[in-house]
Protein backbone atom coordinates (compact mmCIF):
# COMPACT_ATOMS: atom_id res chain seq x y z
CA UNK A 1 0.00 0.00 0.00
CA UNK A 2 1.33 3.31 -1.04
CA UNK A 3 1.48 5.67 2.01
CA UNK A 4 -0.30 9.08 1.91
CA UNK A 5 1.74 12.24 0.86
CA UNK A 6 2.14 14.33 3.10
CA UNK A 7 0.62 17.92 2.91
CA UNK A 8 1.93 21.41 4.47
CA UNK A 9 1.11 24.74 3.42
CA UNK A 10 3.33 27.76 4.09
CA UNK A 11 6.17 30.47 3.17
CA UNK A 12 6.50 30.92 -0.99
CA UNK A 13 5.85 26.83 -1.44
CA UNK A 14 3.06 24.34 -1.42
CA UNK A 15 3.18 20.82 -0.94
CA UNK A 16 0.74 18.69 -2.96
CA UNK A 17 -1.16 15.17 -2.81
CA UNK A 18 -1.01 14.23 -6.59
CA UNK A 19 0.83 14.97 -9.37
CA UNK A 20 -2.15 16.78 -11.14
CA UNK A 21 -2.68 18.63 -14.02
CA UNK A 22 -1.01 21.52 -13.76
CA UNK A 23 2.34 19.80 -12.15
CA UNK A 24 2.43 17.41 -14.98
CA UNK A 25 2.32 19.86 -17.33
CA UNK A 26 5.41 21.87 -15.91
CA UNK A 27 7.38 18.52 -15.27
CA UNK A 28 7.14 17.08 -18.70
CA UNK A 29 7.65 20.71 -20.82
CA UNK A 30 11.14 20.76 -19.18
CA UNK A 31 14.32 19.81 -20.84
CA UNK A 32 15.88 18.81 -18.69
CA UNK A 33 15.75 17.82 -14.64
CA UNK A 34 17.77 17.19 -11.98
CA UNK A 35 18.65 13.62 -9.01
CA UNK A 36 19.67 13.84 -6.14
CA UNK A 37 20.46 10.55 -4.11
CA UNK A 38 22.49 9.66 -1.08
CA UNK A 39 24.04 6.44 0.52
CA UNK A 40 23.28 5.75 4.17
CA UNK A 41 26.48 6.04 5.06
CA UNK A 42 27.90 9.22 7.01
CA UNK A 43 30.96 9.78 5.47
CA UNK A 44 29.23 8.71 1.66
CA UNK A 45 29.40 10.98 -0.53
CA UNK A 46 26.13 12.99 -2.05
CA UNK A 47 24.90 12.51 -5.75
CA UNK A 48 23.50 14.97 -7.80
CA UNK A 49 22.95 14.55 -11.88
CA UNK A 50 21.60 16.36 -14.28
CA UNK A 51 19.06 14.36 -16.85
CA UNK A 52 18.62 15.50 -20.68
CA UNK A 53 17.47 14.21 -23.27
CA UNK A 54 13.85 15.25 -24.21
CA UNK A 55 10.84 12.37 -23.94
CA UNK A 56 12.93 10.41 -21.76
CA UNK A 57 10.60 10.72 -18.21
CA UNK A 58 6.92 10.65 -17.88
CA UNK A 59 4.07 10.86 -15.45
CA UNK A 60 3.35 7.54 -14.79
CA UNK A 61 0.16 8.72 -12.96
CA UNK A 62 -0.67 10.76 -10.12
CA UNK A 63 2.08 9.92 -7.59
CA UNK A 64 4.29 8.27 -10.26
CA UNK A 65 7.07 9.48 -12.28
CA UNK A 66 9.87 7.68 -14.33
CA UNK A 67 13.07 8.18 -16.56
CA UNK A 68 15.13 6.10 -18.46
CA UNK A 69 18.58 5.57 -17.39
CA UNK A 70 21.52 5.27 -19.84
CA UNK A 71 25.00 3.98 -19.54
CA UNK A 72 28.26 6.13 -20.39
CA UNK A 73 29.13 7.40 -16.65
CA UNK A 74 28.50 6.60 -13.24
CA UNK A 75 26.00 4.59 -11.72
CA UNK A 76 25.54 6.39 -8.29
CA UNK A 77 21.94 6.74 -8.57
CA UNK A 78 21.34 3.53 -8.86
CA UNK A 79 23.39 2.07 -6.11
CA UNK A 80 21.54 4.22 -3.27
CA UNK A 81 18.39 3.39 -4.86
CA UNK A 82 19.49 -0.09 -4.33
CA UNK A 83 20.92 0.14 -0.59
CA UNK A 84 17.86 2.41 0.62
CA UNK A 85 15.65 3.65 -2.19
CA UNK A 86 15.75 7.26 -1.32
CA UNK A 87 15.54 9.99 -4.44
CA UNK A 88 14.15 13.56 -5.18
CA UNK A 89 13.27 14.98 -8.60
CA UNK A 90 13.68 18.54 -9.46
CA UNK A 91 12.54 20.35 -12.59
CA UNK A 92 12.99 24.13 -12.60
CA UNK A 93 11.77 26.97 -15.39
CA UNK A 94 14.31 28.55 -16.90
CA UNK A 95 11.77 30.34 -18.99
CA UNK A 96 8.46 31.90 -18.43
CA UNK A 97 7.01 32.19 -15.10
CA UNK A 98 9.35 31.24 -12.36
CA UNK A 99 9.01 27.47 -10.69
CA UNK A 100 10.44 24.92 -9.37
CA UNK A 101 9.34 21.06 -8.69
CA UNK A 102 10.41 18.36 -6.66
CA UNK A 103 9.70 14.87 -6.19
CA UNK A 104 10.83 13.77 -2.99
CA UNK A 105 9.73 9.82 -2.44
CA UNK A 106 11.79 6.42 -3.33
CA UNK A 107 12.45 5.15 -6.38
CA UNK A 108 13.29 1.59 -7.78
CA UNK A 109 15.52 0.67 -10.88
CA UNK A 110 13.75 -1.83 -13.23
CA UNK A 111 16.38 -3.68 -15.13
CA UNK A 112 16.57 -5.45 -18.56
CA UNK A 113 15.37 -8.80 -16.92
CA UNK A 114 12.69 -7.87 -15.26
CA UNK A 115 9.06 -8.36 -16.56
CA UNK A 116 8.08 -4.89 -16.36
CA UNK A 117 10.80 -3.10 -18.34
CA UNK A 118 9.62 -3.77 -21.67
CA UNK A 119 6.00 -2.24 -21.40
CA UNK A 120 7.67 0.48 -19.43
CA UNK A 121 9.94 1.17 -22.35
CA UNK A 122 7.51 1.29 -24.75
CA UNK A 123 5.57 4.07 -22.75
CA UNK A 124 8.40 6.59 -24.02
CA UNK A 125 7.95 5.68 -27.57
CA UNK A 126 10.99 6.94 -29.65
CA UNK A 127 12.69 8.30 -26.68
CA UNK A 128 13.71 4.91 -26.13
CA UNK A 129 17.83 4.91 -27.55
CA UNK A 130 20.93 2.88 -27.09
CA UNK A 131 22.96 1.99 -24.32
CA UNK A 132 19.43 1.87 -21.93
CA UNK A 133 20.57 0.23 -18.40
CA UNK A 134 17.41 1.03 -16.80
CA UNK A 135 13.79 2.57 -16.06
CA UNK A 136 13.73 4.76 -12.62
CA UNK A 137 10.37 4.25 -11.17
CA UNK A 138 9.98 6.72 -8.61
CA UNK A 139 6.98 7.12 -6.78
CA UNK A 140 6.51 10.28 -4.41
CA UNK A 141 6.24 10.89 -0.74
CA UNK A 142 6.05 14.36 -1.21
CA UNK A 143 5.29 16.61 -3.72
CA UNK A 144 6.38 20.25 -3.55
CA UNK A 145 6.65 23.84 -5.52
CA UNK A 146 8.23 26.87 -4.33
CA UNK A 147 9.27 30.40 -6.52
CA UNK A 148 12.04 30.08 -8.09
CA UNK A 149 12.71 33.73 -8.08
CA UNK A 150 16.74 33.16 -8.30
CA UNK A 151 16.77 31.11 -10.94
CA UNK A 152 18.00 32.77 -14.31
CA UNK A 153 16.70 32.63 -17.67
CA UNK A 154 18.41 30.28 -19.93
CA UNK A 155 17.45 29.74 -23.85
CA UNK A 156 17.52 26.08 -24.58
CA UNK A 157 18.76 25.70 -28.14
CA UNK A 158 18.84 21.68 -29.41
CA UNK A 159 19.58 18.57 -27.69
CA UNK A 160 22.97 17.27 -27.63
CA UNK A 161 23.08 14.35 -30.05
CA UNK A 162 26.47 13.18 -28.58
CA UNK A 163 25.72 10.43 -26.69
CA UNK A 164 22.83 8.67 -28.87
CA UNK A 165 25.49 9.16 -31.82
CA UNK A 166 28.28 7.10 -29.81
CA UNK A 167 26.88 4.20 -28.40
CA UNK A 168 24.49 3.86 -31.60
CA UNK A 169 27.35 2.89 -33.25
CA UNK A 170 27.99 -0.34 -31.02
CA UNK A 171 26.18 -3.18 -30.69
CA UNK A 172 23.91 -4.44 -27.75
CA UNK A 173 26.93 -7.15 -26.98
CA UNK A 174 29.06 -4.50 -27.59
CA UNK A 175 27.68 -2.02 -24.72
CA UNK A 176 27.15 -4.96 -22.47
CA UNK A 177 31.37 -5.63 -22.72
CA UNK A 178 31.51 -1.97 -22.03
CA UNK A 179 29.69 -1.75 -19.19
CA UNK A 180 31.21 -5.01 -17.75
CA UNK A 181 34.68 -3.59 -18.29
CA UNK A 182 34.21 0.12 -16.40
CA UNK A 183 34.36 -0.36 -12.67
CA UNK A 184 31.97 2.59 -11.65
CA UNK A 185 28.87 0.74 -13.60
CA UNK A 186 29.43 -2.24 -11.20
CA UNK A 187 30.07 0.04 -8.06
CA UNK A 188 29.56 3.74 -6.75
CA UNK A 189 32.18 5.64 -5.78
CA UNK A 190 31.64 4.55 -1.85
CA UNK A 191 32.03 0.80 -3.01
CA UNK A 192 28.07 0.23 -3.14
CA UNK A 193 26.94 -2.38 -5.58
CA UNK A 194 25.23 -0.67 -8.82
CA UNK A 195 23.98 -1.87 -12.07
CA UNK A 196 24.27 -5.67 -11.58
CA UNK A 197 26.44 -7.25 -14.24
CA UNK A 198 26.82 -8.76 -16.81
CA UNK A 199 24.26 -6.60 -18.24
CA UNK A 200 20.86 -8.94 -19.66
CA UNK A 201 20.29 -8.63 -23.32
CA UNK A 202 17.50 -6.44 -24.21
CA UNK A 203 14.34 -8.67 -25.62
Amino acid sequence: MIPPVRVILGGMGKTYERIDGRLREFIEAQPMFFTATAPLSADGHVNLSPKGRRGTWRVLDERRVAYLDFGGSHAETIAHLRENGRITLMWCAFDGPPNIVRVHGTGEPVFRDDPRFADLVAGFGDADGPALRAVVVVTAKLISDTCGFAVPFLDYRAERTLHAEYFGRKSDEQFAAYCAGKDHNARSIDGLPALPLPLPPRS
